[in-house]
């Protein structure tokens, strides 16, 4: 018998606060954690990522029980979207909006519990805020917004109401970071 060796995610929270409403310091989110049965835990900055290995290794179950454990032991309805590094590594080269001169810290992307309806994809405004842009691929959608993310129409609750979908967003930086994290 073989034993199966732990499996590498990165869990991207939302609805998580580290003050005020809904607040998960992340010094006890990696110790809930790590009393799952997940070695290696780190967070980054302070609002709901956390690298992590896992002896579970479907995504899943992990999100599941993570959403659990932050319900009970927090009492915050948090959503936990699980991706691998591999599928970091992916969102990064399939961004269509990185490319010369395009200022990495007006990127962003929106990650997805799943992919949705193309049906509903192609009801989406592209013109809802210019002079922003958005594309869908996959389970994610990639945000190019030259004003900021604050005077966008482009937001998670736009998205997760006209798609059906639940979503949580995280800038080029962060992005790039837990990448490097995960390595």
């Amino acid at each position: 018998m073989t034993s199966r060796s732990p499996t590498t995610f990165v869990a991207l929270l939302r609805g998580i606060n580290v003050g005020g409403k809904n607040k998960v310091p992340m010094a006890q989110l990696k110790s809930s954690l790590a009393s799952l049965g997940h070695e290696d835990v780190v967070t980054y900055i302070q609002s709901g990522n956390v690298v992590f290995r896992s002896p579970v290794g479907d995504a899943r179950k992990v999100a599941a029980t993570i959403e659990k454990r932050i319900a009970e032991e927090f009492e915050v309805p948090a959503s936990v979207l699980i991706r691998t590094p591999a599928e970091l590594r992916a969102v990064e080269k399939q961004n269509p909006f990185l490319k010369a001169g395009v200022d990495a810290s007006k990127l962003h992307v929106v990650f997805l519990d799943r992919s949705p309806k193309k049906s509903a994809v192609a009801d989406l405004d592209p013109g809802r805020s210019p002079p922003d842009e958005f594309e869908v691929r996959g389970g994610e959608i990639y945000l190019h917004l030259p004003n900021g993310a604050g005077r966008s129409k482009l937001t998670i609750d736009y998205f997760e109401r006209r798609l059906g979908v639940r979503g949580t967003a995280r800038n080029w930086r962060t992005l790039t970071k837990l990448i490097e994290l995960s390595r």
